[in-house]
């Protein structure tokens, strides 16, 4: 006999399941999954990491004679959990914004172009990464080796699945790219939107508390340090009142800029090339390159030098 009468609570959940898939218009029985799983997505990176850097991300028992395998049949399996993946979220969508002609078969075909195509950019992300690092040891004065980067950077671990998730938001796959990042968001602090462009040769040190909004565009060779925000400054809405989506809103920050500690910049502004942006300090307007921006020079309002 239960003390928690859990008959009935199931049976009050499933009311509450219902009430809220007829306010959606979906069907109160689905006749399979209809959202791909945060697990697997996990899974695909892990496996993804270890393919791209194997004898550092990959098994502890891996040797340089068996690495090739290991690269094949983990790409293998990685892109096959993918490719299921993939066709949840390109069912989901058809299912809520039907287009004309859209088949099942369509969509198993779109899904298994999309995965290729992903994989096929495999070897060009690893080229990038392997700068990013390059970059992080290089600005650190306390890391001793380019592996201590890869394997305890927090920034890194966030790099690598921002560099995952922008190929997948690039091909319109929001849901799974989104479900990357936030894996590395609740693993590091570190909150990199999918949708931010971000160049080679990026560096964010300690890393925590750093937001780098959707629309943001960052050059090569940047640099940020903890509790950078690269936000909005304003959320425009349309007639309805309703947020209006996609619009360019974050900040652009070309080649070669620093910011430091706790520096928040908002908006559609742009900080020059070779700029550096101090410590906690509030911008929501244009810094030409080359600037330095610091509490003094804003507090004082001296031109920016």
């Amino acid at each position: 006999m239960s003390h928690f009468e859990v008959a009935e609570i199931v049976s009050a959940l499933r009311a509450v399941r219902n009430e809220w898939r007829d306010s959606q218009g979906r069907p109160r029985d689905p006749v399979s999954r209809e959202l791909p799983s945060r697990e697997a997505m996990s899974n695909v990176v892990e496996q993804l990491k270890g393919a791209l850097f194997p004898m550092r991300l990959g098994p502890a028992e891996l040797r340089h004679e068996s690495e090739d395998f290991f690269v094949g049949y983990t790409l293998h399996a990685a892109l096959q959990a993918l490719l299921v993946q993939v066709e949840l979220e390109l069912a989901h969508d058809a299912r809520h914004a039907p287009a004309p002609g859209a088949e099942s078969e369509d969509l198993k075909a779109r899904a298994l172009a999309l995965t290729r195509e992903f994989a096929a950019e495999l070897p060009r992300m690893r080229r990038i990464l392997d700068v990013d690092v390059l970059a992080a040891f290089q600005g650190d004065p306390a890391a001793r080796s380019v592996d201590e980067v890869l394997l305890c950077y927090p920034g890194v671990v966030a790099l690598i699945h921002h560099r995952i998730a922008h190929k997948l938001y690039s091909q319109g796959l929001v849901l799974l790219a989104r479900m990357v990042s936030e894996q590395a968001h609740a693993q590091t602090g570190i909150d990199l939107h999918p949708g931010a462009q971000i160049d080679e040769g990026f560096f964010m040190d300690h890393g925590t508390g750093i937001v780098v909004g959707e629309t943001a565009v960052i050059g090569k060779r940047v640099r940020l340090y903890q509790a950078v925000t690269l936000g909005a400054k304003r959320f425009p809405t349309d007639e309805h009142g309703n947020l209006q989506k996609g619009l360019p809103r974050h900040p652009l920050v070309e080649d070669d800029v620093v910011i430091y500690a706790g520096a928040t910049i908002l908006g559609r502004v742009t900080i020059g090339r070779g700029a550096t942006i101090g410590g906690n300090v509030w911008i929501t307007s244009d810094v030409p390159p080359g600037a330095s921006v610091t509490q003094a020079s804003l507090q004082s309002g001296r031109p920016v030098t």
